[in-house]
């Protein structure tokens, strides 16, 4: 029912609050049922069910777009919301591990100001505000750590920074991995619409097949972690999708089509390489009273790397596309 885009986004702000529920206890509550030689291989599950649905996504949005408007996507949405409030309703167990704690306002405020200030600045990096507002973001993190070192019960124990580094790398690796790849299929719609000249739904089903190697290989991938050092999968699935993207660089505008849907097989098996294992560690690090912290924590990172790459992005454009020859070069020739 969005009449303009200041209802659209703060629409979108409601559902972000939706969505950090959901992706910051679902880990968690995996982790809490899972017996240690099987954490990967149920969590390689649950990586496997958010991969299938994104899978579905672009394909589903492309027609839903092309044949009922963009508008048709929340509705469809609402229903798929409306199912998975059922299927929740079934979950009586009670799963608190830390008892008596009081929630941390301050630590909160702090944490929410310096995301959002880094967030927000890098998404006008072009204009004098987009540094100010990165350090001012700076300026909260720091106090959040002052804080939170000094509190018996803090939002995040930041004594995780210091004594556990598989924790603390686990998170960095998956902030990187994010971030650099999370913009691609943004850049890769771009492409296929308006270089190639494709339908959304037809770019939609092209997209399709990163996720559904995801889907594929994610579950297995979850298993090998439980007998093999995750971290050392995990770092082989993001030297995979290093050299996709290095080969994607080189895309062009008369490029076979073909092109795409491999790459993107390949891009998904690095994936499933990646994120089962890269969960299961960071799930693995810590104490099972800390799993609230941990899948909260590594949603986090992954939201983070998702908006830092459509920020870079977005300054690319708004800084090189006011020249025109490279406007030109940019529709005709190349997919930056």
């Amino acid at each position: 029912f969005s009449f303009d885009y200041e209802v659209l986004i703060f629409s979108r702000v409601i559902q972000g609050f939706g969505g950090s529920v959901l992706f910051a206890t679902t880990p968690a509550l995996v982790t809490s049922i899972s017996l240690p030689q099987e954490r990967g291989k149920n969590l390689g599950f649950y990586v496997t069910s958010v991969y299938l649905g994104l899978s579905l996504g672009p394909l589903l949005g492309g027609v839903l777009t092309q044949y009922f408007t963009w508008r048709s996507i929340f509705v469809f949405t609402l229903f798929l919301g409306i199912i998975s409030l059922i299927l929740s309703s079934f979950v009586k167990e009670e799963w608190r591990e830390s008892q008596e704690e009081k929630f941390d306002l301050l630590g909160s405020l702090l944490y929410a100001f310096s995301v959002t200030s880094i967030l927000y600045g890098f998404s006008r990096l072009k204009d004098k505000w987009g540094p100010i507002f990165i350090l001012l973001g700076i300026i909260g993190i720091i106090l959040f750590y002052l804080v939170e070192s000094r509190r018996e019960k803090p939002m995040f124990p930041v004594k995780f920074l210091s004594k556990n580094r598989r924790f603390v790398f686990s998170n960095l690796s998956a902030l990187i991995n994010y971030g650099a790849t999370s913009a691609l299929s943004f850049l890769l719609s771009l492409y296929l619409q308006n270089i190639k000249g494709i339908s959304p739904n037809v770019a939609g089903f092209l997209l399709t097949f990163q996720p559904l190697a995801q889907v594929i290989f994610s579950p297995w991938a979850g298993r090998l972690s439980d007998r093999k050092d995750p971290g050392k999968i995990a770092s082989l699935g993001m030297l995979i999708i290093s050299l996709v993207m290095f080969f994607l660089s080189f895309l062009r505008h008369d490029s076979p089509l073909y092109v795409i849907p491999l790459s993107g097989f390949i891009l998904g098996f690095g994936f499933s390489l990646f994120s089962s294992p890269n969960t299961n560690a960071i799930m693995g690090s810590v104490d099972k009273s800390f799993y609230g912290i941990a899948s909260s924590t590594l949603a986090t990172m992954r939201v983070m790397g998702q908006t830092f790459s459509m920020a870079i992005v977005n300054s690319g454009f708004s800084i090189f596309l006011e020249d025109e020859n490279f406007r030109r070069i940019f529709r005709f020739h190349v997919c930056f």
